[in-house]
């Protein structure tokens, strides 16, 4: 039934600033950009590589969303690099702190936690 995930869309509380760091600190390419005047609302469209991944929301203020302590309902999102202390560089030149680099026990695979301007616990996860 299911053959994919096709987007993850995140409600941002400053579009522009949101814009920015999903661009120009995260690399992710713009598809498209939408003024929704009817809901006052910015919605960007944005791709890593050639597949489409995320949809960027603007809306007047957006109540806070609790993700720590832990919450119920979505934890985090993932991005894999090639690369875990290249990408953490490359982050912190541009301004991203990031937690310490840990490895998964099950996987063995080093990975590491940080923030988008709202708050939003991102991670980057090493593939070999």
């Amino acid at each position: 039934m299911l053959l994919a995930v096709h987007h993850i869309a995140v409600i941002c509380a400053d579009y522009s600033r949101s814009k920015t760091f999903y661009t120009d600190v995260l690399g992710l390419r713009v598809i498209r950009e939408v003024y929704r005047e009817e809901r006052d609302s910015w919605k960007l469209d944005l791709a890593l590589g050639n597949q489409y991944i995320i949809e960027l929301f603007s809306f007047p203020d957006p109540p806070p969303r609790t993700s720590r302590p832990e919450a119920c309902g979505l934890r985090h999102l993932a991005f894999a690099v090639a690369d875990i202390d290249a990408a953490v560089t490359q982050l912190a030149q541009k301004g991203v702190i990031t937690e310490p680099v840990r490895i998964d026990p099950h996987t063995q695979q080093r990975f590491t936690f940080f923030a988008d301007p709202d708050g939003l616990p991102l991670e980057l996860y090493e593939v070999n």
